[in-house]
């Protein structure tokens, strides 16, 4: 019974971790979207390019990979797009 138990929990969180992958990855998506649409500057990129300008590159990289679910390099390179003013 508790192998069960275990076994329906250890599911149910992998299901979860996939899912909030996807949800953000969909999320990352509609940003590009909107940026070749034309949509205005995207909330998140005010409060990056503050902790830009703090020398707070590091904390940027990661609100960049928790808010869009980006991999380590592409949130980089995002970041990176910030600071050479592509973004």
């Amino acid at each position: 019974m508790d192998f069960l138990i275990v076994s329906i929990l250890i599911y149910l969180l992998v299901t979860v971790i996939r899912l909030d992958g996807r949800v953000r990855g969909m999320k990352y998506v509609i940003y590009q979207l909107a940026d070749k649409t034309g949509v205005p500057d995207k909330p998140i990129n005010k409060e990056l390019r503050e902790l830009i300008s703090e020398g707070q590159d590091v904390q940027a990289v990661k609100k960049v990979r928790e808010t869009l679910g980006l991999s380590l390099v592409e949130a980089k390179q995002y970041i990176d797009a910030l600071k050479s003013g592509e973004k």
